[in-house]
């Protein structure tokens, strides 16, 4: 039985394909170009050759970086049958300060096909081909990707910050064009649910071979076997949902570091007192490394409203507050490790971002090797009540002692049974949440939900746990 997965991705274009080109690995992945002439990968923009890209127009690179990436995935994958991937570059959400990169996903799922390992189970197109060693829908591709055509192009979309499309993993602070395509691909491989999150319905009543490894790590149930209401708030639990499977859990003692922890304590510390959830730089030394103790001190340039963005290097009061201290900053205006930077260069240990919005804090992405602190980001939420402990401090004493360190009892991103933790912030983030792994994983890993400026290239332990992930459900 097959069904077309129209929730994740749309259907395809209507206008005829381009080139079509293969990489050549243990399983051809079949690159479909569905962008028109002189568009996306037949741009013809000149280009210089870049980091091992030959190519001298900008659609001709762009596909040389699709066929090394898919060629890295290739390698590593064992079908008889050809993936296809339609792909195209298309304008995609941005804005000056963000940017959707990419999208992928399955074309189509299959369940109760010839050799299907779970029956009334849901297999992504190209995995359902390669156990059936059959293509079961030869006219349709298997994967549907976009990429933004308007990164670091337009005006109004990061600019500066176009995709680096040398093949060689030397990007800078630009944005690596093979890591994000090999992140795409891995969805469409099959690292995605295909069961309505916000809802916990199954697609067309039927559970994707995803739903039998996702566990509830609090009463250790699968989702399989948890109520529709039950899998809605699993998804949303923070730390609640973990992987277990066979592969990544013997993998992940071998990849994920210490867990990481920021703690408040100190005489005015009050309710802040305690551990917080926080995301991690791609920037400067991970905090299991730094083990940084210190006064919080806030860069305060805004007194009406109480904020401070270190966008510019520290004078006066600033200067002498963070000195020898913990620097607290607002998020915004400017990329995070200018922020860093400039906190650094007046003296500071270390950098706390309060964010300017609700939900769970996430990663802080840019790249700057000058940076030698550590850097983390905490809630809106937590950033008020921190501020508001901090109304009593001193010119360099604030009462409020942050430690940044490591907690080697247990494994980053991980719960008490070693499992890696799924993406599940507070608040529901469509196309995101359950989707990916968790931010919380040190070393950063290709399937969480951002591309972090620190990620290699590779799929596989020790590095990764993208590859291990695919092998548990069938590949």
């Amino acid at each position: 039985m097959k069904r077309n997965n129209m929730k994740k991705v749309a259907a395809a274009l209507a206008f005829a394909f381009g080139a079509i080109g293969a990489a050549q690995a243990a399983t051809q992945i079949v690159i479909v170009n569905g962008n028109l002439p002189g568009v996306g990968f037949n741009d013809t923009t000149p280009a210089a050759p870049v980091g091992g890209n030959t190519g001298t127009t900008l659609g001709e690179q762009r596909l040389i970086a699709f066929t090394h990436a898919a060629n890295l995935w290739g390698a590593k994958l064992q079908s008889s049958v050809p993936i296809r991937i339609q792909a195209s570059f298309e304008p995609l959400n941005c804005t000056a300060n963000s940017a959707t990169l990419g999208s992928a996903g399955a074309l189509e799922v299959f369940s109760d096909f010839p050799n299907a390992p779970k029956a009334n189970t849901w297999y992504p197109a190209a995995l359902a081909n390669k156990l059936s060693g059959v293509d079961q829908n030869p006219a349709m591709a298997d994967i549907r990707a976009r990429f933004n055509s308007r990164l670091g192009l337009a005006a109004d979309c990061l600019p500066g910050s176009p995709f680096y499309l040398g093949i060689d993993g030397n990007h800078g602070t630009a944005t690596d064009f093979v890591t994000v395509l090999l992140h795409e691909m891995g969805h469409g491989l099959g690292f995605q649910s295909f069961t309505d999150e916000e809802t916990g319905e199954y697609w067309a009543g039927v559970p994707a071979v995803w739903d039998h490894f996702m566990t509830d790590n609090r009463t250790n149930t699968k989702w399989i076997d948890l109520s529709e209401e039950e899998r809605v708030a699993n998804a949303v639990s923070g730390d609640g949902l973990s992987w277990d499977g066979p592969n990544v859990n013997a993998a992940v003692p071998n990849v994920l570091g210490p867990r990481g922890l920021v703690a408040f304590s100190g005489p005015a510390a009050g309710t802040t007192a305690g551990e917080h959830a926080f995301g991690e730089a791609s920037f400067g030394p991970r905090i299991t490394d730094a083990n940084v103790t210190g006064d919080i001190l806030p860069v305060v340039e805004n007194y009406a409203t109480n904020t401070g963005l270190a966008c510019t290097p520290l004078t006066g009061a600033n200067a002498i507050a963070v000195k020898g201290n913990v620097a607290l900053v607002d998020r915004g205006t400017c990329n995070f490790a200018i922020k860093a930077a400039n906190v650094q260069a007046a003296g500071a240990i270390a950098m706390i971002v309060a964010d300017n919005a609700p939900g769970d804090p996430a990663g802080m992405s840019g790249s700057d090797p000058a940076v030698k602190i550590p850097s983390v980001r905490i809630s809106q939420a937590d950033g008020v009540a921190l501020k508001a402990a901090l109304k009593a401090r001193s010119r360099t004493k604030s009462g409020v002692i942050a430690k940044l360190g490591s907690d080697p009892s247990q494994l980053a991103g991980t719960d008490k049974q070693k499992r890696i933790l799924m993406y599940t912030p507070t608040t529901f983030a469509p196309g995101s949440s359950v989707s990916h792994y968790t931010t919380a994983a040190s070393p950063n890993q290709l399937m969480e939900p951002s591309i972090n400026a620190d990620l290699t290239q590779e799929v596989i332990p020790p590095k990764d746990l993208s590859l291990p992930l695919l092998k548990d459900i069938g590949w």
